[in-house]
């Protein structure tokens, strides 16, 4: 055994898990699911769109609404991952 002492090791350097870009991602994932539990909150007729009751639009908007927060929360989390690894790439030079 040598008695040398050994050259500290650098703690690894470690991102928190929870970050405001992931609450983003969340609020947008979440949202959906939110406003079509709430159904006291769209469960009328009126005002009706071209003939529509509300209950049926209001649905229908979700869906495009639906689609659009589903696709910022996907690009959010692409950007995040590939700052993420950019970061470890980085680090590990």
């Amino acid at each position: 055994m040598s008695d040398a002492p050994e050259a500290p090791v650098a703690p690894e350097v470690r991102q928190p898990v929870v970050t405001p870009v992931r609450v983003i991602i969340a609020l947008c994932l979440v949202a959906p699911f939110v406003a079509m539990l709430w159904v006291s909150s769209y469960a009328k007729a009126d005002p009706d769109f071209i003939g529509i009751p509300f209950f049926y639009w209001y649905q229908m908007l979700w869906v495009l609404i639906s689609t659009a927060l589903t696709l910022i929360a996907y690009q959010l989390w692409q950007r995040d991952q590939r700052g993420r690894k950019a970061l470890k790439d980085g680090a590990s030079r």
